[in-house]
Formats: C-alpha cells, structure tokens, sequence
C-alpha cells in the first residue's frame, strides 16, 4: 500500500502489470481473487509480492488497532475480522507466498516471488521462500 513504491521504481511502464495493494501485502481471498482472474482471464504467468520495511501493521497488534479506532469512533465492528498485523517482515512475506504457492487454483507453472521494498534504500531484496 505504500505509495513510495511505483511502477516506475520498479522498472516497468503504465501496462506492463497488475497492482494489487492492500495493507501489510496481504494474501487475503480478494487479493486471491485478482490474482486468479488475472492469470485465468489475462494470461498473468508471474506473481511478485512486495511488502515493505516499517510498515504501520508492524507497530500495533490487532488488539491495540481495535482499541484506538474504537477509542476514535466510539463505535464497535465485527468487520474487518482481522488486520493481519505483524512484526516480523520477512515472516510476513513467507506466509504469503505460502499462502500463494497452496492455493489449488495457482498452478506451479505460475511464478510466485516475494520481496521487501526497504523504504531508506529504495532497494528491493528476495525473500527465498522453499
């Protein structure tokens, strides 16, 4: 989800890929759901999962997240269940491509890499993922 993080810096022009964001880069079913219409209908054979360093989900718990948006809207909500916070980037990374590589609609054929965008360096680095 964050913004220093572009095609351009990637090296890609406007067409050349999906982008999917959402907080954290999180494999979520409508994340899964894109991805698999991506492949199935527009012939999408590589999937890369970019997650990046400091991000906010990193610095809370889903306890304290519940706790300061209930504290500023005086409301409670059972939606959105989770915000898959984190503390570990690499970890996080993981279990997504994990996630990813599992799932029955995602064939082997399609390549799944993981990465973390260090916002100081501007670099990316691969996440090796057995």
């Amino acid at each position: 989800m964050d913004t220093r993080l572009s095609i351009r810096t990637m090296g890609l022009k406007e067409g050349d890929a999906h982008i999917i964001r959402n907080a954290g880069g999180i494999a979520t079913d409508d994340a899964l759901r894109s991805l698999i219409v991506s492949h199935y209908l527009l012939g999408t054979e590589e999937f890369m999962l970019i997650n990046h360093t400091d991000c906010g989900l990193m610095h809370t718990t889903e306890q304290d997240l519940r706790a300061k948006i209930h504290q500023r809207t005086g409301k409670a909500a059972d939606s959105p269940s989770t915000f898959y916070t984190f503390q570990n980037v690499d970890e996080n990374v993981s279990r997504q491509l994990q996630k990813l590589r599992a799932h029955p609609w995602i064939p082997d054929s399609v390549t799944v890499r993981g990465f973390v965008y260090d916002v100081a360096t501007g670099l990316l680095r691969e996440i090796k993922h057995p």
